[in-house]
Formats: C-alpha cells, sequence, structure tokens
C-alpha cells in the first residue's frame, strides 16, 4: 500500500495502532485503489462481497429494489466515508445486501473482503470497528424505510433537499427529477408534480436539471424535525 494510502487508514481506521505488524502488513497487501466511472454497479445484491470500501473522492449510492423494480436509496457515501456493508460476508450475523453503484466518477481504496474478515477475526478491535459501521449503516437504512414508509411525500421532497442544500451548502442543487426519485424511493412523476406544487407556493425554482430553494424557512416548515419517531423522521 502506498504510503499516502497508509496515511488515510491512520487517520480514519481507529484499529490501526491495534493492528499486530503482520496485521498492517496484511492490510496493505489486500489493499488497492479502485475507480468507478458515473454509473458503474460496484456491487449486486445478491452474491457480491467487495470489502470495506474508504471513499476518497466522488459518491457512491446503495440502494435496494422493490417488487415493482422501484429503486429506493438506502445511504449514500461521501469522500471520507467508509462503506462496510460491501463486506457483510465478513461480519458474523450482518447479511442485508444492497447494490452499490457510483453516482459519479469516484476513487475509493479496497480492502478485500477475505482479509477484512481475517483481521475481524482475530483482533477484537477490527471486529468491533466493522460491527459498529454496520450497526451505523443499518439505523440509517432504517430511517430511510421508515420514511418510505410512514412519512408523506411532501414532507419525503422537503426533507431530502433541505439536506441536500445543508451538505452541498448552497441553494442551487443540480439534481434531475429522476435523481431525487430515486433518493426519494418515489416515482418520478410523483416528484414532479410536487415540485410543480413548491414552486407555485414560491418554496423552489425547478429547472432544467436544477432545483434552487427560494423560501428556505417555508421549507424548514414543510419538512419538521430530522428527527423524532413516524411523524418526524
Amino acid at each position: 500500500m502506498p504510503v499516502a494510502a497508509t496515511d488515510l487508514y491512520i487517520r480514519h481506521f481507529p484499529f490501526w495502532p491495534e493492528l499486530s505488524p503482520d496485521e498492517k502488513a496484511l492490510l496493505a497487501e489486500r489493499t488497492r485503489p479502485v475507480r468507478y466511472r458515473a454509473g458503474e454497479l460496484v456491487q449486486r445484491q445478491a452474491g457480491d462481497c467487495v470489502g470495506v470500501l474508504f471513499v476518497k473522492n466522488g459518491r457512491l449510492r446503495a440502494y435496494t429494489l422493490s417488487e415493482d423494480g422501484r429503486e429506493v436509496t438506502l445511504y449514500r457515501l461521501f469522500p471520507g466515508d467508509v462503506g462496510v456493508m460491501a463486506a457483510t460476508c465478513a461480519l458474523v450475523a450482518v447479511t442485508f445486501h444492497i447494490i452499490l453503484d457510483a453516482e459519479t466518477d469516484t476513487e475509493a481504496l479496497l480492502t478485500d473482503a477475505g482479509a477484512f474478515r481475517q483481521l475481524a477475526a482475530g483482533n477484537v478491535h477490527v471486529r468491533c470497528f466493522g460491527y459498529e459501521l454496520a450497526a451505523g449503516r443499518l439505523s440509517e437504512m432504517l430511517r430511510q424505510m421508515q420514511q418510505v414508509l410512514f412519512l408523506r411525500a411532501d414532507r419525503r421532497l422537503a426533507l431530502f433537499l433541505r439536506r441536500e442544500s445543508r451538505r452541498q451548502g448552497k441553494a442551487a442543487l443540480r439534481l434531475t427529477h429522476d435523481q431525487i426519485a430515486r433518493y426519494m424511493g418515489s416515482a418520478r412523476e410523483v416528484v414532479s408534480r410536487l415540485l410543480k406544487h413548491f414552486a407555485r407556493e414560491g418554496i423552489v425554482a425547478p429547472g432544467r436539471g436544477v432545483v434552487t430553494i427560494l423560501d428556505e424557512a417555508r421549507l424548514d416548515e414543510l419538512a419538521g424535525p430530522e428527527d423524532g419517531g413516524r411523524e418526524a423522521l
């Protein structure tokens, strides 16, 4: 593993100081840089077990499919994030399978699942890291599924736009109706209808491939609290 890659592991993986020299050597030997083009499938739902991904730049999206083929986004990985759900075969009792693709051109470090399984079996710090990260992702996925099941579509859209605006630090969001529908687990027609309604209320200004938030206070009012039970997820 190049020195720069090792430095990333030292900074972002709390178990690094607890590894033996042999374990550090195994991690270095079985970690490699990977690149994915926008739209490329990283992991299919069944049978794949890619490994642990550390995102250097770009974005990855984890999702599942409904029976009618609708995509429901479960979570997204941004620069600095670690994706362990693509290595669930290395974690006993974690068997939730996801589909993972690249939203944009993405560079990452990939530790193969076999090496992570070996480290987790022999080092409690690695094992705890894996389970804690998996538990956090599962909680995030549950929250997303609860939103899909229990929240009105207009509130889910408001929550998504507010969250995305805060993440990007700007009001003009480069998003198509199709993308928003995938993130929300909804239909494009529903998103288009709601955006037209928001526009009539002066909350947003939809454009070609962009949605601009005009009234943040009204959007906050419609979105409500970020967390707080079924009616506030």
